[in-house]
């Protein structure tokens, strides 16, 4: 009778704590950069709400200025906070060579105000911490990027 050599144990692999440890802290790092980016880029998804807005009111005062010579009473000039679900709008002043309309951030978008005028000045006058205001154009990325 032939001798057989006993049967190798198998030996089971598992993830060690060290392992995991590392996993966790990467995930962890991943994590600490992603959701600031995030953050700020569903953010600059919901700055084109208000100049898109905007401009098409400042082509409605445009428009009833070409017909009436004044934009006193243009319908542009409207307070509307239901349109958009981050800002309200309002006709900051009105006269009959000059108005002002403006943009101001509301619940996830509070701190932001954008403006434009008569002229076609567009302005972003207040803005979150963080951010930079511009006197000459409306700011859509951080560090005053328009």
């Amino acid at each position: 009778m032939k001798h057989q050599k006993p049967a190798a144990k198998t030996r089971q692999r598992a993830f060690t704590l060290i392992e995991l440890m590392v996993t966790v802290a990467i995930v962890g790092i991943l994590a600490a950069v992603a959701i600031p980016a995030y953050s700020d880029y569903v953010v600059r998804g919901r700055i084109p709400d208000a100049t898109a807005r905007l401009a098409t009111l400042q082509v409605q005062m445009e428009q009833f200025y070409q017909d009436n010579r004044t934009y006193v009473n243009a319908p542009g000039c409207t307070t509307d906070s239901s349109t958009s679900r981050f800002f309200d709008f309002s006709c900051a002043s009105a006269s009959a060579t000059a108005f002002s309309l403006q943009a101001v951030g509301k619940d996830a978008m509070s701190g932001f105000t954008f403006t434009v005028n008569q002229t076609g000045s567009k302005a972003t006058s207040s803005v979150p911490s963080g951010w930079s205001t511009s006197t000459s154009c409306w700011v859509t990325k951080k560090g005053g990027i328009c």
